[in-house]
């Protein structure tokens, strides 16, 4: 069974910065695409940023810049590095596997 655990959520002020990290079960996680996603209130969830296998990354548009995806496959986790995080960045973000699996999700919260 594959599961996903998240940590790192949590209340910042705004322009401050939180580090998201994914721990898989498997250790086949080196063979997938992963991703975190995030899903705002009254807003459907939206792909924040990718990387694959080989380590290639893209973004959405809003946290070019501001956001960096990584994996280390030896320790079967992803991270989402966030700088200079807004308001708007406030939801519950999601890791994900291969467009299939999908961790439990964990709050940010940002303040103005």
């Amino acid at each position: 069974q594959v599961q996903l655990v998240e940590s790192g959520g949590g209340l910042v002020q705004a322009g401050g910065s939180l580090t998201l990290s994914c721990v898989a079960s498997v250790s086949i996680f080196s063979n997938w695409p992963m991703a975190w996603y995030r899903q705002a209130p009254g807003k459907q969830r939206e792909v924040v940023a990718t990387i694959t296998t080989y380590g290639s990354t893209r973004y959405v548009d809003s946290v070019k810049g501001r956001f960096t995806i990584s994996r280390d496959n030896a320790k079967r986790t992803v991270t989402l590095q966030m700088n200079s995080l807004k308001p708007e960045d406030t939801a519950v973000y999601y890791c994900n596997a291969r467009s299939e699996y999908w961790g439990q999700g964990t709050q940010v919260t940002v303040s103005s």
